[in-house]
Formats: C-alpha cells, structure tokens, sequence
C-alpha cells in the first residue's frame, strides 16, 4: 500500500483515492516571468515522478499544473522590459516547456492558465462575497474575511491572534483585517484589466489556483501539491477560499517538496546563489540534474552543489555502463527480487534514495552476470533495470548517447578518427603512438576501455 505524508495532519496515511482507481492532484506551477530556477526544477521533477509510479501502479492520473501568467511581478518585469506582456509570459512558458523536457519531466494531462479562467475566478469571488466571506473595499479591491473562516490556519498549525500579533505587512488601510487577502484588484493604469462585477480589475494569486484547481478537478479532489513555501500562505488561502466557496471538503492529502540550499545556504538572488536550469544545463545533462533531485527525499532540504552534480554524474554513469553492450530482454516473466524491494521504497513516501539503491544492486547483478558469460541473465537483469529507472525517469537514453554526451557531432567525429588511429597503431606495435593518442583523449575529457577487440568510449 501506498503511505504518502499528509502536511494537513502531519503523518504519513495510507493513500486512497476519492474514485477508486482513479487519483486527481494539482501542483501549483510557474508564474512566468523569469526561466525556471533550481527550486522550480525539484517541484517538476518531485511531483513527475509521483505521477510516473502512480501510474505504474495502475492508477489512471489526473496531473493538473497551472501556469500563473498574470502577476505584479510578470507587470512589473513587462514593464521593466518595455515589453508586452502577452509576449512576455508566451515567451518564458516556451522557456519552461523546452526546461521541463530536458528534465524529463513529462507534459500534465492539463495546464490552465489564469488568463484563460477569468469565467471561473470572477464567479468564485461573486460566490464568496455572497456567503459572505468577502467584501469590496472603498479602494475597489475585493478581500477575503479570514475572520469568517473557522479553520483558518489549520494546514500551517498557526493561530489568528499569533498571525495578528506577528504581522510584518504593513497594514492596508482598506483591510477589516490585518488578514484578509486580496481576491479581485481594481484596475490601475497601464495595467491589465477584466470586466467584473466590482469594476474592471485582476484577480489575487491565490484566487487563481482555487479557481483553476476546482475548474479542473471539482471540488473535491485528492492531492495537492507544491512546495514548501508555499504552505503558508497561498495554500492556507486556498483551503479558505476553495471550502467557502463550496461548502465542501477542498483536498484530501497535501503534498509539499523541501527548499533548496546552495552550498548550506538559502537559494536567494540576494546572496547571489540564484541559479536557472538554463545556467545548470550548460555544465550538466538534464537527467543528472533530474537523479540530483531524486537522490534526495523528496521532504528533505536539497543542497545543492558542483560536488554532488559531480556525484549524480558518476552515479548514472555507473548505471548507464552497466547496460552498455546488452540488450534487454523484451519479455521478463516470473517474480525477481528487485521489484519488490523497489515498490516498497517508493510506497513509503516515495522514498527515492532507497530506491536509487535498488538500482545499483541490479546494476552491480547486470556485471556479474555479464562478467560470468550469462548473457541471458544479463538481458533479463538489464530488462528489470530499465523497467524501476524509467519509472523515476532514468535510463530512458541510449548508453552510449548518454556516457559519449556533451559533445557535437564534429567533436565525435574526432574522437572516432583518433580512436581508429590508436587502434592502427596498436595493430602497429607502434605502442608509443597508441599511447600519446590515448593520452591526447584523455586531455580531451575522453575515456577508452579496450575490450573483446573493440574499444568504447565514454566522457569522463
């Protein structure tokens, strides 16, 4: 059985969906006004393997990721840029989507975009004003009552008079409370507007997740997700607004991914620690930012570091040799050790780190078998492999794409030819030769393993 820890009652539950069979979960996604940093590559590469093992298990997923493309910030950066900002929010989601395929993170079965659902967020506001959990203040803006909503602070464990007595906002002269949260702001100029009710305006950020959230899913769904950040207080909010609105229990199981640390530090522009997945690819491969992510528990706070990018690359390295040179088997039958071992980690919360061990116990079985001449247990172990690393989204390349990547076709093409001539040389006896040229690969960030009279190659 799958236990997965609930933020809402701090424990792990055993997980069991509202509709037999079937899981529907939402995960906040970007607001789009910048690339994808590293915290934003963990939420997509977490959530997207909770999505690929739930599915492996035979459940049918609903993965709802939204896109928040309306904003202060996006305004603010449009702005800045002298920008549209239509061109701008199009331009960073093409960013996103080319990012989260090199993560290999896979497409959501829906992306709603908060432009796109002004219908939906303008009518739970109305719903909201008429039960009688917002007002429009003097200032045009429409906010939530928080003081009408008894279980306010429930997924963060605050208390109202604790929040009150330890507001750092400046408090809004229009506000009933300290509080209340925006839900609808009025037009200002230069500034994006919808028809409402209230006057032209925007919705708050909170309000659009509700609305796309519930659009999307019903009212009533089964997992929410996001990270840490975020539990207080846009979730906190959402639980508020989504159970006002509807007179219904909003999510059943809360999900919420660990922050990320750069070198023991928060990740912040201020410390100038910030890095973007762009700024990352160009030193690494997608998928081993993709294991760096996974070799942690997905509630754990995630250093990050050239050090252990360096380990994930020698980690998958050793994965990816151990299939080099073997086809897998296209039928596995009867029972094995490994997937059982693999299944029980990842049904304890997704425990990835056990897991990932599993994956080096069959890849240390793969080289024995192959070392032993048992090319039929190699094929069947390197079947099972690939099999639990896909499901994390691992070892889905060619080996040798993988271990001879980063370099351009003509770089190859060069390392091929120096090979040939070492090879060459060898036949020579011209020892010195091959071993200058095995040296000059070598320089080159090249590799060689002579083996059964053919000689392969990796980047070191």
């Amino acid at each position: 059985m799958l236990h997965i820890y609930n933020s809402l009652t701090r424990k792990k539950e055993v997980f069991t969906p509202i509709e037999p069979g079937k899981v529907r979960m939402y995960v906040c996604g970007m607001t789009v006004y910048d690339l994808c940093h590293l915290g934003h590559a963990r939420v997509l590469v977490v959530f997207d393997t909770v999505v690929r093992y739930m599915r492996y298990t035979g459940l049918d997923v609903t993965y709802v990721r939204n896109i928040t493309d309306v904003d202060d910030k996006i305004i603010n950066r449009a702005n800045e840029n002298g920008e549209d900002i239509a061109a701008l929010t199009e331009r960073y989601i093409q960013a996103m989507h080319e990012d989260t395929a090199e993560l290999g993170v896979l497409p959501p079965s829906e992306e709603p975009r908060a432009t796109a659902s002004m219908d939906v967020i303008i009518d739970m506001v109305q719903k909201l004003v008429d039960r009688g959990h917002a007002y429009r203040a003097d200032n045009g803006d429409v906010y939530y009552d928080v003081s009408t909503f008894e279980n306010y602070g429930q997924l963060s464990g605050k208390q109202l008079e604790d929040l009150r007595a330890g507001e750092r906002v400046a408090v809004d002269e229009y506000k009933d409370d300290p509080l209340d949260f925006v839900l609808w702001k009025a037009a200002k100029p230069e500034e994006p507007a919808w028809d409402s009710p209230w006057g032209p305006g925007r919705p708050g950020w909170h309000i659009e997740c509700s609305a796309m959230s519930t659009c999307c899913l019903g009212n009533h769904f089964d997992i929410h997700g996001g990270g840490q950040d975020l539990q207080f207080p846009h979730h906190e909010n959402e639980i508020a607004q989504s159970e006002a609105a509807s007179g219904e229990h909003f999510v059943n199981l809360w999900m919420h991914n660990g922050f990320v640390r750069i070198n023991d530090e928060k990740m912040s522009k201020s410390l100038g620690n910030f890095f973007t997945v762009r700024e990352i690819l160009k030193h690494y491969q997608g998928e081993e930012i993709r294991y760096f992510v996974l070799a942690s528990h997905y509630r754990s706070p995630l250093n990050f570091s050239d050090q252990l990018l360096d380990s994930a690359r020698a980690a998958l390295t050793r994965l990816y040799n151990s299939l080099r040179g073997i086809e897998p088997a296209t039928n596995v039958a009867g029972e094995d050790q490994y997937t059982p071992r693999f299944e029980k980690a990842m049904n304890d919360d997704f425990n990835t780190p056990e897991a990932i061990a599993v994956l080096f116990d069959l890849a240390n079985h793969v080289n024995r078998a192959r070392d032993e001449g048992n090319a039929a247990e190699a094929s069947r172990l390197a079947a099972i492999l690939k099999k639990l690393a896909n499901v994390l989204g691992l070892l889905d390349a060619d080996p040798d794409s993988y271990l001879q990547g980063g370099a351009d076709a003509g770089d190859n093409d060069r390392i091929e030819a120096l090979i040939q001539q070492r090879l060459d040389a060898r036949a020579a006896k011209n020892w010195a030769e091959a071993d200058r040229i095995r040296d000059e690969l070598h320089e080159m960030g090249v590799e060689l393993e002579d083996k059964d009279g053919k000689t392969i190659w990796r980047r070191s």
